[in-house]
This record gives C-alpha cells, structure tokens and sequence, in this order.
C-alpha cells in the first residue's frame, strides 16, 4: 500500500461498534487517505451507562480505549479525548439535584484526568448545553467547565469544549483564571469568530480563506457513529474526502495540509502526527 502523502487528521470523531458501524466507519475513513483521528468519549447514555457518581463515568472512559485499540490495530493513529458532555447536566437533573449532578460532572472530569495524567489520554472534552438551559443551569454548567479548566491546567493538556454556537468569548476569561493557554481550548464545531482554537467541521466554507490566512484551525467530522442516525454530523470520510478536493482544486496546497492536519495538532495537543 502507497503511504499518504501527507497526514489527514480528523480533530473530533466517535466510533461505537455496539451502536454503530464501528470499524467498518474507521475503515472506510482510512480507504479516503485518512491517518489519524481524535477519538472522543461519548455521552454516557449513548453507551447505557447512567452516573450516580464520578466514577461511574471510567465505563464510558474504558469503553472508549477499548474501541482505540481496536482503530489502532487497523493502522489508523488514534488519539483519546475523554470527559463529560455537557448535556448530561440535562440527563442527571432528572433523577438528581442540581448540585449532586454537578457534583458528578465533575467527579466524572476528575476520572478523565486521571486517564490523561497516566498517559492513556491526551485531552479533556466539557462544555456547557448548546440549547436553552435556565439560568441556573447555564451557571452551574459553566461552574463544570471552570473544573474542566483548572484540570486541563493541572494536566496541561488541551480542552475540547462543546457549547452553543458562537465565539464563546467570555471562555478566554475563563481559560485566563484557570492558567490554561487559549490555542489548547478546542471550540468543537467551531466557527471562525471565536478567540479559541476553532475545529471546523469538514465542509467549512471559510477552510480555504484561512488557510490561505495561515490562521491555525482544525478540521472534523463529529460522526457520532449511531445507526439510529446515519452520517450525522457528517460522515467519515468527510475530513480526508474535503481537504483532497480543496487541494485538488487548488484552493489549499500540501504545505497547508501539513499545518492543519499535523504542525497545528501538534500544537494544540502535543502528540506528533506523521505517516510512514
């Protein structure tokens, strides 16, 4: 088999072979000319695990190496990211109070950490709801991901955060409190205007303008690999079959690809991405 060219890296991707179509999705990015992928825990229900406590959250945790080392036997680099979704302050306020369900988030963050400081990771996924919460629910979120920030501090790791659309400016306060460098706070799904790292799904329009700014960015698919709803956000192949048609069409040039798919990864997470 004829190595790559250069590496394609897919920021943010789930792979759930018990609800979705597992390696085969994994295969299927690799055949396109992908190398490597961000592997990123899913919501704790998706894989019918129910938090009573931080601990809890290690089935999820275990479940995602797991799946790891099944992508890494394929040939594919595959880099873990662990934490608590942001919506399962939704899903714990049903059967906890507030506070207890806080109290879990954040017990489930300290478990991920614990993953990162023992190298079987090497960032952490929090946020706060993309939908409208209450008042007290965006505040206690938001006291979620100040831990989520003090633990990527302590670990000095990167952050993925998933949040409402937007800049999320006020995050960059946050980040500052926390002593957490702003390019290691990835905006999942992002979009141009925000101050943090901006991880751009696939088909971006803005992708070429950027990389033509040098603007550092990343790009992913957010495949939630559930066959309950196939190709959502976008498919697998998405990341490699998008950066080949903007090289293609000479909107981006290899020396771009290298930069968005390696030296920016690199940066923003301090794992080396390399083909061959």
């Amino acid at each position: 088999m004829n190595l790559p060219a250069f590496p394609i890296t897919d920021d943010h991707i789930h792979i759930d072979p018990v609800n979705g179509r597992g390696i085969e999705a994994a295969k299927e990015f690799q055949r396109v000319g992908g190398t490597h992928i961000f592997l990123v825990s899913k919501p704790s229900w998706s894989l019918s695990v129910h938090p009573s406590a931080g601990e809890d959250y290690a089935k999820v945790f275990d479940e995602t190496l797991r799946v790891a080392e099944m992508v890494s036997a394929i040939g594919l680099g595959v880099h873990t990211i662990l934490g608590v979704h942001p919506a399962e302050i939704s899903r714990l306020t049903e059967r906890m109070s507030l506070d207890r369900a806080v109290e879990v988030m954040k017990g489930g963050l300290d478990c991920a950490a614990r993953y990162v400081g023992e190298g079987r990771a090497v960032a952490l996924k929090s946020g706060r709801p993309h939908y409208d919460v209450d008042p007290e629910i965006l505040a206690a979120s938001n006291e979620v991901l100040t831990h989520a920030l003090d633990l990527a501090a302590e670990c000095r790791c990167a952050l993925q955060i998933h949040a409402e659309t937007g800049p999320c400016a006020d995050v960059v306060e946050m980040a500052q409190r926390s002593k957490v460098p702003i390019e290691r706070i990835v905006k999942h799904y992002g979009s141009p205007d925000t101050p943090l790292h901006p991880s751009l799904i696939a088909k971006h329009e803005a992708i070429p303008q950027l990389a033509r700014e040098k603007r550092p960015f990343t790009m992913e698919s957010d495949y939630m690999d559930e066959n309950s709803r196939p190709g959502a956000v976008v498919g697998p192949k998405s990341v490699p079959r998008y950066t080949n048609q903007l090289l293609k069409n000479g909107l981006i040039t290899e020396d771009d690809c290298h930069r968005i798919h390696a030296e920016t990864i690199e940066k923003v997470y301090g794992v080396l991405i390399t083909v061959g």
